[in-house]
């Protein structure tokens, strides 16, 4: 299946009822595979998850790490004259990541990038701690000896690294954080605002996409993130709530947790036991897609092409997946190409004195077959890899 539809719900188009009951009915009289996929189809849980996708889109659900109600990126836009003034300044910046490695990373750091341009604000230096808290300490002591007037961070451990962040304020810094906030830091007062995709929103949008192409029924396996993340804890949260509440044929058989740093080869042995272990096993939820590409790649492995995955941010080998067909059956997006441009933004009203919301999200994103072209060009603000296009073509 190749070809994308042209029915659209807003930006999201959603697949059509009666292909999924087709597939779903293929797959069941489909021999091979470790198990039979679940039983009858309900419609109404198909037609259930559908509405919600709808209802859901351009809405926030999450809260922020304080539970403050979210701001919209909006109310970060400038004025020409206040884009002027920063420009005047010579304003520097560094950006602290906690890992560098994937699409959403290096997306994040292209939005404030070209924001930080546009203001003419000097990027001093883009560091990558590889989820060490202990580095990402020695990355922040690193670039405060130039003296950054703003330092746009993630950081790795909220416990572990907050001195070195305090220390960073002290010393002049504004800081603008992504997704985490360190431990006792008070917002308008330690930090100038937290800036974050609806993560709890993308998990209760992957929970309805794994519902609808599980036809309501099923087992599942869940992989989490055990860490005091707290965006990550949003998703599974999301995922795990939608589907107890709100699709009780939908069984959750099994829950691991994964800490990394290597997502994939940790999710990947974790698949292969609960593949193991529960031989009817349905579907799967990663945290995210670095640990879906090993589910992805036990699933292959193992010979369960029947096996559906759903998970978080659009990467491109679960975008190539999606295209294809194959394993992937939806996702929630972040957008974090407009999350650092908003980050950009607050950065510069915190030099201009202008108050800022403690709290910014954007709104989740539902990823599926169908638009997942269209999605990739909202989430990186560029036209979709080659290997993607050609996935989506054949």
């Amino acid at each position: 299946m190749k070809r994308r539809s042209a029915r659209r719900l807003g930006a999201r188009p959603v697949l059509m009822t009666t292909a999924l009951i087709a597939v779903l009915s293929a797959c069941s009289s489909a021999g091979g595979g470790a198990s039979e996929p679940a039983g009858q189809v309900d419609q109404a849980a198909v037609d259930k998850a559908d509405a919600a996708l709808a209802e859901l889109e351009g809405q926030i659900l999450s809260t922020g790490p304080h539970g403050e109600q979210p701001a919209s990126a909006d109310t970060a836009e400038l004025t020409d004259e206040q884009v002027a003034q920063v420009q005047g300044m010579g304003a520097t910046a560094a950006i602290v990541m906690h890992y560098g490695g994937d699409d959403w990373s290096v997306a994040q750091i292209a939005g404030l990038r070209a924001e930080f341009k546009r203001l003419g604000i000097e990027v001093l230096a883009v560091t990558d701690a590889d989820f060490d808290p202990a580095q990402q300490v020695s990355d922040i002591e690193t670039v405060m000896t130039r003296q950054p007037d703003v330092l746009v961070s993630l950081p790795t451990d909220p416990v572990a690294t907050a001195g070195a962040y305090r220390a960073a304020a002290q010393a002049g810094a504004k800081l603008v954080f992504m997704d985490n906030v360190p431990e006792g830091f008070v917002a308008g007062q330690d930090y100038v605002s937290a800036v974050s995709a609806d993560n709890f929103g993308n998990g209760v949008i992957s929970a309805h996409l794994m519902a609808r192409s599980l036809g309501g029924s099923g087992k599942i396996g869940v992989i989490y993130h055990e860490a005091d993340f707290f965006v990550t804890k949003q998703r599974y949260e999301g995922f795990k709530q939608t589907i107890q509440e709100q699709y009780p044929d939908i069984e959750i058989v099994e829950e691991q947790g994964i800490a990394g740093p290597d997502f994939a080869g940790d999710a990947q042995a974790v698949t292969n036991a609960m593949l193991s272990q529960h031989a009817d096993l349905d579907g799967v939820w990663a945290v995210w897609d670095v640990p879906a590409e090993g589910v992805l790649a036990a699933a292959r492995a193992s010979g369960r092409d029947d096996l559906k995955v759903a998970t978080e941010d659009l990467g491109l080998n679960v975008g190539i997946a999606l295209a294809e067909d194959k394993l992937v059956v939806g996702l929630g997006a972040q957008r974090p190409y407009d999350q650092g441009v908003t980050e950009a933004r607050l950065a510069a009203l915190s030099l201009l004195g202008q108050p800022t919301p403690p709290y910014v999200a954007l709104p989740a994103l539902a990823v599926d077959h169908d638009n997942v072209l269209d999605a990739w060009k909202q989430v990186y603000q560029t036209d979709p890899p080659k290997d993607l296009a050609d996935a989506a073509a054949n």
